[in-house]
C-alpha cells in the first residue's frame, strides 16, 4: 500500500486532478415539473381532521396540528428541520408556503438538502442515478454544485460587513445574487427574503460537494459552526414552540439534541416545547433524540412525506382559520 505524498501541501494531491462535468449534462431523477402544488385551504377540511379517530396516529396528528396552531397564535417558533428527501420529492413549494404564511419560522437543512436545493433552483432538476454514475466514476462530480456550495461556505465563514456568519443564509444569498432561474423553489433563498432563520449542517466527507477541489475545510467548518450556534439560540427559545424533524435520520437529530443540552445547561426552560419526528420509517436516532429524550411533548408520525406533509399543511391552515374566525 502506498501513502500519498504530502509534498504539495495537500494530503491527497490527486484530488486536484478530478474530472468534473457540467451539471446540465448529468442525468437526473427529479425535475420541477413533478413538484407539489399549494392549493388554498379547503372549506370544511377542519371537520375532516376532527373526524379522525382519537387512537394512535389519529391522536398524534391532531395533537401536532394543535401545537403548531397554538405556536403560531402565540408568536412562538416553529422550526422545520429537513432531510434531503423532503426537497427531492418536490415539497419545496409547500415548505416555502408555510414560511410565507408565518407558520414555519425557521428551517434547518443537512448538506444533502442544500445540494438538492441548489440544483433545483439553478437547473430545475436534481438527484443523480448513483447506480449508473458510480461505476462510471461520475458520481458527485457536477462542477457547478461543488463550486457553488464551496462559495456559500466561504461567504458563510467570511460574510460581508454587518451580515451574520452561517452556511444556510450564505447559500440563500448566493442564489438570490445569482438570480437563479428557479429561485422561487429555493428554501434558503425564501428564508433570506422573508428574514427567517435558515441553517445548514454538513458532515465533512459525507456529502458529494466535499470531493470538489474548491471545497475548503476551514470555510466549511466555520460556516457550519456558526449555524450550530444559531440553532442553539433558537432551541433555547423553543418553550411553547415546535421542532419538527422531517426525514433526517441522523445529522439533524444529533444537532438538535446537542442544542437542547446547551439550552438546558444555560438555564432555559423547555418544559412546554413540542418535538415531532415525521418520516417514512421509524429511525432510532430521530425517535430517540427528537421524540423521547428532550423535555416537553414528543410526537411521532410515520408516512410518506409527499402525502403526510400536504395533509399536515391543509389541517394546520384549516384549524388556524377556525381559531382566527
Amino acid at each position: 500500500m502506498t501513502t500519498p505524498s504530502h509534498a504539495s501541501g495537500h494530503p491527497f494531491p490527486e484530488m486536484q486532478d478530478l474530472t468534473l462535468e457540467p451539471l446540465a449534462s448529468r442525468p437526473s431523477l427529479v425535475t420541477t415539473t413533478d413538484f407539489c402544488q399549494v392549493p388554498p385551504p379547503v372549506p370544511g377540511f377542519g371537520a375532516f381532521v376532527d373526524a379522525l379517530p382519537d387512537i394512535y396516529a389519529g391522536t398524534h396528528f391532531k395533537q401536532l396540528v394543535e401545537r403548531i396552531v397554538a405556536a403560531k397564535l402565540a408568536g412562538r417558533p416553529v422550526v422545520m428541520a429537513m432531510g434531503a428527501h423532503v426537497l427531492k420529492v418536490g415539497l419545496a413549494p409547500l415548505v416555502i408556503d408555510l414560511m410565507e404564511r408565518g407558520i414555519v419560522t425557521d428551517v434547518a437543512l443537512n448538506s444533502a438538502g442544500a445540494i438538492h436545493d441548489y440544483e433545483i433552483s439553478t437547473v430545475g432538476f436534481t438527484s443523480e442515478n448513483v447506480d449508473t454514475q458510480l461505476p462510471a466514476g461520475k458520481f458527485g462530480f457536477a462542477d457547478e454544485t461543488g463550486r457553488a456550495l464551496a462559495a456559500a461556505a466561504k461567504r458563510g465563514a467570511h460574510p460581508e460587513e454587518g451580515a451574520p456568519k452561517g452556511f444556510g443564509r450564505a447559500l440563500g444569498r448566493e442564489l438570490i445574487d445569482a438570480k437563479a432561474p428557479h429561485l422561487n423553489l429555493s428554501v434558503p433563498a425564501a428564508a433570506v427574503r422573508l428574514g427567517l432563520g435558515v441553517t445548514c449542517h454538513p458532515a465533512i466527507g459525507a456529502d458529494i460537494v466535499h470531493m470538489h477541489p474548491a471545497c475548503d475545510g476551514a470555510d466549511l467548518g466555520a460556516a457550519a459552526l456558526a449555524d450550530f450556534h444559531h440553532v442553539c439560540g433558537r432551541v433555547a427559545d423553543l418553550d411553547g414552540g415546535v421542532w419538527m424533524n422531517v426525514g433526517c435520520a441522523v445529522m439533524l437529530p444529533e444537532v438538535f439534541l446537542k442544542a437542547v443540552s446547551v439550552a438546558i445547561n444555560l438555564g432555559h426552560d423547555l418544559a412546554n416545547m413540542t418535538t415531532a419526528n415525521l418520516d417514512m420509517i421509524r429511525q432510532y436516532r430521530a425517535e430517540t433524540n427528537v421524540v423521547r429524550r428532550p423535555p416537553g411533548t414528543g410526537i411521532s408520525l410515520i408516512g410518506q412525506h409527499e402525502l403526510l406533509l400536504p395533509l399536515l399543511r391543509m389541517a394546520v391552515l384549516a384549524k388556524l382559520e377556525e381559531a382566527q374566525a
